[in-house]
């Protein structure tokens, strides 16, 4: 099993994970994680229906996602790991899932956020375990597209902090 790429998307698949994202990394399944769309029947159909003709798609809660990953259940497929937001990043990690770098790709404004790129903004919560998940020697980066460059997260986060 080879995981291509770990995204942060609070958006899941929509047209650029669906295109751009899987056909640029060549997967043979996409991997949802998230506690809430893995008991929301309208999300799952939605992601079935987005998800690119071809490509697998396992939509998981963390703990299972975490069990799955590190029981070898997908070595056979290359795949794109794409989480709704950084705390199950974190959640992930710390139940053992082998994490050693994630993108972060679109987490919307929200009031209160410190906006680091056009396309994230990050809560207190979420710039907290990015310090704690970069201490642990995970490499983070933010980025929209695959030929746009990967930016260091803890840069913008600096930079945008003033």
């Amino acid at each position: 099993m080879t995981i291509r790429n770990i995204r942060v998307d609070e958006r899941l698949i929509h047209g650029q994970v669906a295109t751009v994202w899987s056909h640029s990394l060549n997967v043979s399944r996409i991997a949802v994680i998230n506690d809430k769309v893995v008991k929301d029947e309208m999300m799952i159909n939605a992601l079935k229906v987005a998800r690119p003709a071809g490509v697998k798609l396992s939509i998981l809660s963390v703990q299972k996602g975490v069990r799955n990953f590190t029981a070898g259940k997908y070595d056979a497929d290359e795949v794109l790991v794409l989480f709704r937001n950084i705390e199950d990043v974190k959640r992930a990690v710390d139940l053992g899932m082998p994490i050693t770098t994630f993108n972060v790709g679109n987490l919307s404004h929200k009031e209160g956020q410190l906006k680091i790129k056009k396309s994230v903004s990050l809560s207190k919560e979420d710039i907290s375990a990015i310090r704690d998940l970069s201490a642990r020697g995970i490499t983070i980066t933010a980025q929209m597209i695959p030929n746009e460059p990967a930016a260091n997260i803890l840069e913008l986060i600096k930079k945008a902090e003033g």
